[in-house]
């Protein structure tokens, strides 16, 4: 369950980064996970081969850029503060 709950939340964090894109996870029987693209599942676009967990979630977290974090003036100067 657990590794499941990983990848899952690693292809959840894809779509945020992409504006909900249709992202999915195929889970295989032998524990191996890819990943689709497309809603519907005679024309989903399979992007990966079935990889193990960790492999997985490099590829899923390697597809689109983080999204930058917001930092207000506080954070900004409560980090440099720590870094002196």
């Amino acid at each position: 369950m657990a590794r499941s709950t990983k990848a899952s939340n690693a292809v959840l964090r894809l779509k945020q980064r992409s504006n909900n894109a249709p992202y999915s996870m195929v889970s295989t029987g032998s524990g191996h996970f890819y990943l689709v693209l497309g809603h519907d599942p005679e024309s989903q676009e399979q992007l990966c081969t079935a990889l193990e967990i960790d492999d997985f979630v490099r590829f899923v977290n390697s597809l689109q850029k983080e999204a930058p974090r917001k930092a207000s003036k506080l954070d900004i100067a409560f980090e440099a503060k720590l870094k002196r």
